[in-house]
């Protein structure tokens, strides 16, 4: 299918957003994420490389989890060792070494971000933020792993699409950039605020708060602490920052779903994939 593309167009960039994402199901099945993440970008890597007399850029997108767990101080870098603790960080990792490995030995043009937590519109119910929304206007428990004191940098989907867009732009080949949202906050603190959030725009019949369905369960295999990230060299070299808080990027997400209930129901029901299907023949081959 890529080869299929790369005659079709005249291709000149790559940017690599795809990949198996979710922590949970790596846990549980991590075959899909090693098919997705490791050979998927080495696809990629290939066929770019094979028509690398008209590529400007590759531009591969990763995670702040490659560098594993922080403890209550500090921040990732550019510079911070690889320590990836689970098998879908263990995946992006790989990924993001095959793509520095083809421009130190085939000179591929090459950018390479990792980015926080992303949140926003349209991201999958499996997700925490997504799944705190739509379980709370359901009425359904809201699981929360452990303490809920583990922390997250959220960053809003558009703060990182403009990112990812300036470093394709203006990046430094074979350069690292770490994008953050600067926006520090634990588990259960993030629900607290989406269950707040939904009181306020859609006030249950008996008054009574969503934080009441907050339910504490078993701690994640290999739960990372704290993600941080610290994205000054992309603020500094390229001029980006991110312009969403957290507190108006979920309030955004918020009113987004429930804007949209006819995309949440679609998703949810399998209809999406019919219309995958019926689109572009198969899932897989999206």
């Amino acid at each position: 299918a890529m080869t299929h593309a790369f005659k079709s167009y005249e291709i000149d960039a790559v940017c690599n957003f795809a990949a198996e994402s979710h922590v949970d199901r790596s846990i549980v099945a991590p075959d899909a994420f090693i098919k997705t993440n490791i050979e998927g970008t080495f696809n990629l890597l290939e066929i770019s490389r094979q028509n690398s007399d008209r590529l400007v850029l590759f531009h591969h997108v990763s995670t702040d989890e490659v560098y594993g767990s922080l403890g209550p101080d500090g921040f990732f870098t550019e510079k911070t060792s690889y320590r990836p603790n689970s098998p879908y960080s263990a995946s992006k990792a790989a990924s993001d070494h095959l793509v520095r490995a083809y421009h130190k030995t085939y000179a591929l043009p090459v950018t390479i971000s990792n980015c926080s937590n992303n949140y926003g519109p349209y991201q999958f119910p499996e997700k925490l933020i997504p799944l705190i929304i739509l379980n709370a206007l359901e009425d359904k428990p809201l699981p929360v792993y452990g303490d809920g004191r583990n922390v997250r940098d959220w960053l809003y989907v558009k703060d990182h699409c403009r990112a990812v867009w300036e470093i394709m732009k203006r990046g430094t080949r074979g350069q690292t950039y770490n994008i953050g949202g600067r926006c520090e906050s634990t588990n259960i603190e993030t629900v607290t605020m989406v269950c707040d959030l939904l009181d306020e725009m859609v006030t249950k019949a008996d008054r009574t708060s969503r934080k009441d369905l907050i339910t504490f369960v078993k701690d994640r295999p290999g739960h990372d602490l704290r993600y941080a990230i610290d994205c000054s060299k992309l603020e500094k070299e390229l001029g980006w920052a991110p312009i969403e808080s957290f507190e108006t990027g979920l309030r955004k997400t918020v009113q987004w779903y429930l804007n949209n209930s006819q995309w949440v129901h679609r998703v949810k029901s399998g209809e999406y994939l019919d219309w995958v299907r019926q689109h572009y023949g198969n899932e897989e081959g999206v």
